[in-house]
């Protein structure tokens, strides 16, 4: 029977496949003259219907809004960093740049989760992390170097840093949300519950984006309305649901935690392959390929990776 890291990184990989879905889709709507507040703002919007649905039919929402009423005032601070923030910089930064370039800059999100675990639990760093997952982290920081590089030579400095940094800034914003939202919850919530109430604690923060892009005259169009659509069913609710499976699987094991959301490199491949299907983009030159590799390369040391230490044995939940 697979262990339960096992399991978790299956379950990441998977839901790599699911969120690739939002890097394609938010650039196919940037192209298509769609503006990036409606496809970051609609897509939590569709998502909360579904959501609720599910938990209303396995009868779990009276203890989500138990655990919301305890502390109402952390669930909004960490859901909207963690998918206001973090959702938010990403269709920003895909209206600079393709998908396969965000999902690989997107990578960072990886040494971040590392580097925000010793501050959020107020653990030793050497205790935290081991030298062996920092350094197959850094291989994918430099394979999002070489493909920063590659689109370097296309667009001027002042694109490529609008399209990266707001990608850098939502890496950290993410891990940090689910994090701090495990620790809110402290195993009291299962993934689904735990993805409808960050989603509904985020609200207030699309509301008001939403009122600003009426403000300023602009309104979605027939087709992002559809695509935003598939992208909540996809990227929204399935592959949040798998990914937050996968890391409550793991969550007391802060290096099995990170070889988890090291899997998330698998979005880089997944979003090249959709946007060549779907736009029809040309084939990355071979400094993207290098560093496509190097991302994809790092995320498979991470998932093979032996551990050398003893850990407590994890709490799981049943989904």
């Amino acid at each position: 029977m697979k262990s339960n890291k096992s399991i978790a990184i299956s379950l990441g990989i998977l839901s790599a496949l699911f969120f690739a879905v939002a890097f394609v889709l938010n650039r196919s709507m940037s192209v298509e003259g769609g503006h990036w507040i409606w496809s970051s703002s609609l897509r939590f919007f569709w998502m909360v219907p579904f959501l609720l649905i599910l938990v209303l039919s396995r009868k779990e929402l009276k203890p989500l809004i138990k655990e919301m009423k305890q502390e109402p005032w952390q669930w909004i601070l960490w859901s909207t960093i963690g998918f206001g923030i973090f959702y938010g910089l990403l269709t920003f930064a895909a209206s600079y740049g393709p998908s396969w370039l965000v999902a690989s800059t997107w990578q960072v999100t990886i040494v971040a989760g590392m580097l925000i675990a010793p501050i959020i639990n107020k653990t030793n760093f050497k205790k935290a992390i081991s030298f062996q997952a920092l350094v197959f982290s850094i291989v994918i920081v430099w394979g999002v170097f070489f493909i920063q590089l590659s689109q370097a030579k296309s667009i001027s400095i002042n694109e490529l840093l609008v399209g990266s940094i707001p990608v850098i800034v939502a890496a950290f914003a993410y891990p940090l949300g689910n994090r701090k939202m495990m620790q809110v919850s402290n195993g009291k919530l299962n993934a689904l519950q735990r993805t409808l109430g960050m989603t509904i604690a985020s609200l207030p923060f699309w509301i008001l984006l939403s009122i600003y892009g009426v403000s300023i005259n602009e309104l979605p169009n027939e087709s992002q309305i559809y695509q935003t659509l598939v992208v909540a069913v996809c990227s929204g609710v399935i592959a949040t649901i798998l990914f937050f499976t996968a890391t409550d699987k793991v969550q007391k094991n802060e290096r099995a935690l990170a070889s988890v959301e090291a899997t998330q490199a698998a979005e880089v491949i997944f979003a090249l392959i959709g946007e060549i299907l779907i736009l029809k983009i040309h084939l990355p030159d071979i400094y993207s390929i290098v560093g496509i590799f190097l991302v994809i390369m790092g995320m498979l040391l991470h998932s093979l990776k032996k551990e050398k230490v003893v850990v407590n044995k994890v709490q799981t939940q049943t989904h």
